[in-house]
């Protein structure tokens, strides 16, 4: 067994996305070329710095059942980031590993919003709605992909993030209505994250190359605007009137965050590459 595996850091997860993976790339799957690897590690990026960043709250969050909840939205959100990577990794015969632990910060390809600090539990409240709306809203349009990898893997991750997606909304509800101290910080958190909002749904030239394939960012506006919306009025919060950012994940320039993100990450793979136990 290498060091550190994937396979042995995600509990139960593993199975499905094993069985998942071993089907679409099984015989007669096909290898993705290099725009479509490029997209996804866009996808796969997201969803594996977002799982980082989730794990940072084990044994830290605010009740024992939030330890366990948000531990078990960072395993499907890195299931999710496996299956991407392994079939980006297809284009070159890199593994989900060497694509995890083994590129540098400028390699990556997650927007801004992933990479935001967790700060309190409001902003990370915050970004999780943020985050959980936007996937399932890409997820759902994803499952009617021309290519039937990435439309398996959307399908099933849909499910997840549907789940995902109700937890932020109830802690938005919970913090925005609780006491003042809550609503400040729920206010807050939102108006912090909120510049990088805009990177999500900006139609960068890589999607021009895959018509049919890959998802048109900018088409998922109406539908996160619509549950947000509908989240805000409940909460009776507005939306937050800040400038969107200059954020360029998807050209490798990002957060500062990212750096410390990847550090606490790849420092044993990157320590002691090959090691075996």
């Amino acid at each position: 067994m290498t060091a550190p595996d994937l396979d042995d850091l995600h509990g139960d997860v593993t199975v499905d996305e094993l069985q998942l993976s071993t089907e679409l790339m099984g015989e007669g799957g096909r290898a993705a070329s290099a725009e479509l690897a490029e997209y996804a590690l866009w996808l796969g990026d997201d969803a594996l710095i977002l799982s980082q960043q989730l794990g940072g709250w084990v044994a830290r969050a605010p009740e024992l059942e939030e330890d366990v909840a948000l531990a078990n939205i960072a395993l499907d959100l890195l299931g999710h980031a496996r299956s991407l990577l392994r079939y980006a990794g297809t284009f070159d015969g890199r593994s989900e590993d060497d694509l995890a632990y083994f590129r540098d910060e400028p390699q990556f390809r997650s927007a801004w919003i992933f990479e935001q600090p967790n700060g309190d539990f409001a902003h990370t409240i915050a970004r999780q709605l943020v985050a959980s709306v936007y996937l399932f809203e890409l997820y759902t349009a994803l499952s009617d992909s021309t290519d039937t990898t990435l439309a398996a893997i959307a399908a099933k991750s849909v499910k997840e993030v549907e789940y995902h997606r109700d937890h932020a909304v109830q802690w938005t509800l919970r913090l925005a209505g609780g006491t003042e101290e809550s609503r400040r910080r729920m206010v807050r958190g939102l108006r912090d994250v909120w510049p990088y909002v805009d990177e999500l749904f900006r139609d960068e030239p890589l999607i021009d190359h895959l018509d049919g394939v890959a998802v048109r960012p900018s088409s998922l506006r109406t539908g996160f605007e619509a549950v947000i919306g509908a989240v805000f009025a409940e909460a009776e919060l507005e939306i937050p009137a800040v400038r969107p950012s200059s954020a360029g994940g998807r050209s490798g320039d990002h957060f500062a965050q990212l750096g410390y993100i990847l550090a606490e990450m790849q420092v044993l793979a990157r320590q002691h590459p090959g090691a075996t136990w």
